[in-house]
């Protein structure tokens, strides 16, 4: 693995992206969704600040994990509270990351065909990618469903990759959390992951992408040159 700032890569036709992390910073919108499911639900609440670990991973095992239970019934009634907020809300507690817009832009100008791959259900991706004007740039949207249906990061890339027709080799996959470095190596395709994002210090470093960078210049030279 390499720390961005190396030797550009083989441009691939095909780049996946996530969404939490990657393109938008979603931690307002979904902190504060979750500290509403928790109260909601009579459990006690830490701080939203406390919570930001919770961005990228699926919902279902999070709940699982902040309220201590693996009863299916419960995590179901914390996420229909938690998306009682988040889709009013919540979604659009959230920002573009600095220059995204423009990367996106530049990598279809450069020839790249764009999916998007998110443990997110897809219904509310889309309409994240349509609130702040990035839904021309991808070809593909791929996410779980409501009921948590596909939300394994793998399965998830392959489905994107289905969408868009793309083989493996052929594509990349650009993520913040181990998930996306470990999906994609699953499926076969490289793996790209920024700093900018929500990962626990050290989990980037230890999931073993090609590249880790630092910034949005550094990920254009990767994809782009």
């Amino acid at each position: 693995m390499q720390s961005g700032g190396g030797p550009t890569a083989p441009r691939r036709r095909y780049v996946l992206f996530d969404l939490d992390g990657t393109l938008t910073d979603p931690a307002e919108g979904i902190t504060r969704s979750a500290v509403h499911a928790l109260r909601s639900r009579g459990y006690p609440a830490p701080e939203p600040e406390a919570l930001r670990w919770m961005v990228g991973p699926p919902v279902r095992a999070t709940f699982g994990r902040l309220a201590g239970t693996r009863d299916p019934a419960e995590i179901d009634a914390l996420i229909a509270a938690y998306r009682e907020r988040f889709a009013p809300v919540g979604m659009y507690e959230n920002r573009v990351y600095p220059g995204i817009p423009e990367l996106l832009a530049d990598c279809v100008a450069a020839g790249c065909r764009l999916g998007l791959a998110t443990a997110k259900p897809a219904v509310f991706a889309r309409r994240i990618l349509r609130h702040f004007g990035l839904t021309a740039h991808f070809s593909a949207v791929a996410g779980s469903y409501l009921d948590g249906r596909r939300s394994d990061k793998a399965a998830v890339i392959r489905h994107a990759l289905r969408l868009l027709g793309a083989e493996p080799a052929a594509a990349v996959m650009v993520g913040d959390r181990v998930q996306d470095v470990a999906g994609a190596r699953a499926c076969g395709v490289e793996a790209i992951a920024v700093r900018w994002g929500y990962a626990e210090p050290g989990e980037l470093d230890a999931a073993g992408p090609t590249v880790v960078c630092t910034d949005e210049g550094e990920l254009r030279r990767w994809l782009i040159g």
